[in-house]
Formats: C-alpha cells, sequence, structure tokens
C-alpha cells in the first residue's frame, strides 16, 4: 500500500480501514490538476532558494511525464495509492529518485487537496458557464425568430393572458442569465490560493504564497491557514448554484412535457430526443425531459448531504471532508449533462403556432382586454368584469372563443359593444399594445431581445 504517512506506525493498516480511508477511487479524477499544483509549488521553492534549479528542472520534467503518460494510457492509475497526492508523488520518486522526495517540501495533503479541489472546480464553473451560454444563445435565437407566435401565457395552470412565445422563451433566457451571473460570483469569490497553508498552521519555509498564487491564476493567498483547509464553502455555493440550475431547467421540462401532451401539441420534439413505448405503438415519450426533471433530485441531495456533513466539523481539517468529492463530481457532470442535453432538444425542437394561438383564443385569454374595451367606453371596471364574465359563459355554452360571437350577441350583454371590438380583442392587439418595458409587445420584446444580444456579445 503506497501511503505517505507510515513513520509513525508499527503495524499496517487494516485492509478493509485502508479500503475505506482512501480515495483514489474518486479523487484520480483531478490528477492534472494536482500535477499543475506541483509544477507551481516546485517553481516557488526554487525561487526561494529550498530547491536549486536542477531538482526544480528533474521534478518538473518528471511530473509532466506522469501526466502524458496517465493521458496516453501509459500508465494506469490504480487503487494500490491511497489518493492521488500519493500516486503523483510515488511515481515521480520511482522515474526521478531522490529530488523526488522533496516535491512536499513546505506543503501538506490538507492544502494539497484544497488546492487540487478549488482548481477542478474552477475548470468546471468555466464548463457550465459555457453550456448555460450555448443555451441562451438557442433561447435568444427562438425569441428572435416568435415575436408574433401567439400563445396562452397561464396563472395556476389556468389560460390568463395571451403572450408569445418570445416572451415565455424571455423569461427562461433571464433565469439562465442569472445562473450564469451566479457561476461568475462564485468563481470570484473561491479564487484564493490555499496552497502554502499547510496542515493548518502555515509552514517554517520561506513560501511565496504571492508567487504560487500568480502562477496558478488566482487573484492572491487565503489569508487565514485554518480557514482555507477547511473551506468548502465555495462548493456548497456552486451546489446550490447548479441546484438552482436544474430547478431552472425542471420548470422548462414539466412545460415541454405538458405541451407535447395530446391535450396540447403544443410542441414536437425531435425523434433523437424521443422515445416510444415497447408496446403501444402509438407512444413518442419525451424521455429526456422527464430525466432532467428526474435528476434535479439528485443535485438537490448532494447539496443537503454535504452541507450535513459541514454542519458539525470543528476546524481545521477532519476526514469528513473527504465527502464533498464524490458528491460535487456526480453532481457537476449531472448538471453538466442535463444542460447539454436539454439544450440539444430545444434547438431541435418544433412549435406547432397555430396550435398555441388558437389555445389561446379558446382559452378566453383575452377577457381582460374586452373588459378594458368596455372602461375605455365609460364602463366602471367591476361592472365590465360582470360583463365580460356573461360573455365567457355565453361562449362556453356555444363552445367558441369571445372572438367568434356576433355583434348582436355582444350588444345583448352590452350596448356599448361596436364593431370595433374584434379587433380589440384580437390577438394582435391584445399582445402587441402591451409595450411596457418586459411586456409581451413586439417593441418590448424588441428592446429585450437587443439587450440579451449585448449581454451575449460583450463576452
Amino acid at each position: 500500500m503506497a501511503q505517505l504517512w507510515g513513520g509513525r506506525f508499527t503495524k499496517e493498516t487494516d485492509k478493509l480501514v485502508y479500503n475505506f480511508n482512501a480515495s483514489i477511487s474518486f479523487d484520480k479524477k483531478f490528477y492534472s490538476q494536482d500535477i499543475r499544483g506541483s509544477i507551481a509549488h516546485v517553481t516557488m521553492l526554487a525561487k526561494q532558494g529550498i530547491l536549486t534549479e536542477e531538482e526544480r528542472k528533474q521534478i518538473i520534467e518528471g511530473l509532466q511525464g506522469i501526466q502524458r503518460d496517465v493521458e496516453s494510457g501509459a500508465l494506469e492509475i490504480t487503487d494500490e495509492y491511497e489518493d492521488i497526492h500519493s500516486f503523483v508523488e510515488a511515481n515521480l520518486i520511482e522515474r526521478i529518485g531522490d529530488p523526488g522526495k522533496k516535491l512536499h517540501t513546505g506543503r501538506s495533503r490538507n492544502d494539497q487537496v484544497a488546492l487540487d479541489m478549488k482548481l477542478y472546480t474552477r475548470d468546471e464553473i468555466l464548463e457550465l458557464d459555457s453550456l448555460l451560454r450555448d443555451l441562451l444563445q438557442v433561447l435568444l435565437k427562438l425569441m428572435k425568430e416568435n415575436t408574433e407566435t401567439y400563445m396562452p401565457g397561464f396563472t395556476h395552470l389556468q389560460k390568463a393572458q395571451p403572450i408569445t412565445l418570445a416572451h415565455h422563451m424571455g423569461a427562461y433566457f433571464e433565469m439562465f442569465k442569472r445562473d450564469r451571473q451566479r457561476m461568475r460570483d462564485i468563481y470570484s469569490r473561491m479564487n484564493y490560493c490555499p496552497l502554502g497553508s499547510g496542515a493548518l498552521a502555515g509552514t517554517t519555509y520561506p513560501l511565496d504564497r504571492e508567487y504560487t498564487a500568480k502562477l496558478l491564476e488566482f487573484d492572491g493567498p487565503t489569508l487565514n491557514s485554518m480557514d482555507a483547509v477547511a473551506d468548502r464553502d465555495y462548493l456548497i455555493e456552486l451546489l446550490s448554484a447548479m441546484s438552482t440550475v436544474m430547478m431552472h431547467l425542471s420548470r422548462f421540462s414539466e412545460e415541454i412535457i405538458i405541451w407535447n401532451s395530446n391535450e396540447y401539441q403544443f410542441v414536437e420534439i425531435d425523434d433523437a430526443y424521443s422515445t416510444g413505448s415497447s408496446i403501444m405503438p402509438q407512444k413518442k415519450n419525451p424521455d429526456i425531459a422527464e430525466l432532467v426533471r428526474g435528476k434535479t433530485g439528485r443535485v438537490y441531495g448532494a447539496l443537503m448531504s454535504l452541507l450535513t456533513t459541514m454542519k458539525g466539523i470543528p476546524l481545521a481539517y477532519n476526514k469528513d471532508m473527504q465527502e464533498d468529492k464524490e458528491l460535487v463530481f456526480d453532481a457537476i457532470d449531472t448538471t453538466k449533462g442535463c444542460l447539454a442535453l436539454f439544450t440539444g432538444m430545444i434547438r431541435t425542437i418544433r412549435f406547432c403556432s397555430q396550435r398555441m394561438e388558437d389555445s389561446a383564443k379558446h382559452g378566453f385569454t383575452n377577457a381582460t382586454d374586452a373588459a378594458d374595451y368596455l372602461v375605455n367606453h365609460g364602463v366602471a371596471f367591476r361592472d365590465a368584469h360582470g360583463i365580460v364574465g356573461r360573455l365567457v359563459l355565453c361562449c362556453i355554452e356555444k363552445n367558441i372563443a369571445l372572438e367568434d360571437l356576433s355583434l348582436e350577441e355582444f350588444k345583448a350583454i352590452s350596448p356599448v359593444f361596436e364593431e370595433d371590438i374584434y379587433d380589440a380583442i384580437s390577438m394582435r392587439t391584445c399582445v402587441e399594445k402591451r409595450t411596457t418595458t418586459g411586456a409581451p409587445g413586439k417593441k418590448a420584446m424588441e428592446k429585450a431581445i437587443a439587450a440579451g444580444e449585448a449581454y451575449l456579445n460583450i463576452e
């Protein structure tokens, strides 16, 4: 068993204990971050005169060779090592001899693992950001193409007022834009280097922590060594942000599932993102949307698990904190996979515009506009509300939309109605006259689209 701490012990660790304690099965995921951190560390040690230039050169060449061999498959990361740090160090010593034993000078596994996790998390945040950007671009394209695609807007899952598909997609654009902002906020707050903090109390070696931080593209070193090795706030924040991303994806998926139903028929999902039934040949199931909805709970679970793990841990490092990795790795992979698949589904989906407009018409989404018509002709709103309620009852009895009533039928309930009522309650008029910022009218949506374009293009 390759381990870094055997000198204190006279008895070999029980195999079951060793396996329970080991993290190599999952922390091998950040071998490249471990090597990158080690290269920066020995570069700083040589600058400070703690290592010779020749030692620095040998160690870095050895580390680079290990990385090349792992990536080519020539060197396998096996479970004979306790963790990724012992794998790298043991292979380095085997390759270059005694200089490799100096790799760990001035650092602990505590600050080393804290560094590796931060480097890995930073990289993953950038990937998540890129996937969110891809989704925003697809949504913006849909917004541009559908400023006159009318559909019902809902409250309580009841048809409420007419909107456009562009407006509906714009709501999700804002959600995912906030998700990106959260990712960038987390990146900025976490971007301080823990390396050099040691086990918890720094080191007596004359390290230049500012230089190490610069080499690794951090904004600076962490300012308290105990906090540096015990901090998992940034992972909790990331899990929270990913939970919010998944919540948004799940809400969107729920709507796609509803819209795909036989009762709605608002969308047709591309065959590549659907499956059929093993016994019912007519079925076309929205499996990707359902899986995204289902996997949301998995990411939520990781957040709650890490919060529970961290809540009772005294300063500084404790082995409980090893539980962060599998949770975070799985949640990141889940969120990234859901974002990629969902974006592909939305990119290829077909929206049934006529069906959506017909649904808005037959859902009395223009009832408020009919009441506004009466108000604009001198009727008190409360009276107008009652008049239109009677009109709706009449339409329900006849199984028709408001605009299908004859003028005589309108006048039979209120003589105030004239021929211009039909224009006042048309889907186009109902939507287009809503021009305040954030509304579904075409002029308002064009402003929102321009703002979305500016947001995506300035980066």
